[in-house]
């Protein structure tokens, strides 16, 4: 898959059979439109495009006060979409100017004059330009006398679309790992940088690795205890480890801190990538009356992880 940048230098595409959307989470709804567009792209010999936006539409026009939490960073969705396939990425740099495009000068100066359609799949509700003015109805006016042919994604999918994604959100958000990953198709997972902690870990006799995300937008699953799968520095191989997100109430924390305790490891990682791929929600945080306590929870953690990771 190529991947653009710079829109005054994209390549003459062959016969394009164009999509555009954010695909955040590249999950199984969003296997649909890639099937139609693979079909129309074999239908006339073409080349397959996604069209997205970076950064996501919402961050630009929306409100401060509700950041975007992505299933997705770029470089995520980036190497999920070369797995299915796709010949061509074009990330659109999305900024207010580009937004208060008309629809007639987004179809023209943009869809055609960039990327001269053979094809164009798109949702019956999409809509762009300025105050999102157009739509599928404006394609269908305007395609004969471009040239291209127009299919719609009908409403029940692209509703499909929409319930998939929120439901990803909410599963993530309530622990529910299980059926995140069945909507995803695909292990969810989280990438950052293993910065120092306070070692607090290694003094129990858990050591961890702490998780410095590699994009603060990533959503974050509720706080808890995982079973969980993690890679070094993007390597296929993964090791079984059991994974905290909270803030330590036990003692009294107050910020996030994703630490990763990887069973039978004892190599220093500091400043090294990590991946961890979520399996199973095991409990939630709780405080101990002591460290005895603590110590005791964790071990059970520790065996309840491997017990899943074993299955």
């Amino acid at each position: 898959m190529q991947v653009h940048r710079d829109l005054d230098h994209l390549p003459e595409f062959r016969n394009a059979v164009v999509t555009i959307g954010t695909f955040d989470g590249v999950h199984l709804g969003h296997r649909y439109i890639l099937q139609q567009l693979e079909q129309a792209a074999a239908a006339c010999n073409g080349e397959t495009v996604i069209v997205t936006f970076d950064p996501h539409p919402r961050e630009v026009l929306g409100s401060s006060a509700q950041p975007v939490k992505l299933l997705t960073t770029l470089p995520e969705k980036i190497a999920l979409l070369e797995k299915q396939g796709i010949d061509h990425l074009v990330v659109v740099p999305f900024t207010r100017a580009f937004s208060e495009l008309s629809a007639q000068a987004y179809l023209e100066d943009f869809l055609i004059a960039r990327f001269h359609p053979h094809t164009i799949i798109i949702g019956y509700d999409h809509r762009f330009g300025h105050n999102r003015e157009g739509g599928l109805e404006l394609l269908e006016v305007e395609k004969e006398k471009f040239g291209f042919e127009l299919i719609e994604i009908p409403q029940q999918v692209v509703h499909d679309l929409t319930v998939s994604s929120t439901k990803i959100r909410k599963s993530l958000q309530d622990g529910n790992i299980r059926l995140a990953n069945e909507l995803l198709g695909y292990r969810y997972f989280m990438t950052g940088t293993v910065v120092h902690g306070d070692k607090m870990g290694r003094q129990l006799g858990f050591p961890t690795a702490n998780l410095k995300l590699a994009d603060e937008r990533k959503l974050i699953p509720e706080e808890g205890i995982y079973a969980v799968q993690v890679s070094l520095n993007r390597h296929w191989t993964t090791i079984p480890a059991v994974m905290s997100i909270g803030t330590r109430p036990t003692f009294n924390g107050t910020d996030l801190r994703l630490e990763v305790h990887i069973f039978d490891f004892n190599r220093e990682i500091y400043g090294q990538t990590l991946t961890v791929y979520f399996e199973e929600y095991i409990r939630a945080n709780q405080k101990f009356d002591n460290i005895d306590d603590l110590v005791k929870q964790i071990s059970a953690d520790a065996e309840k992880a491997k017990e899943i990771l074993s299955r």
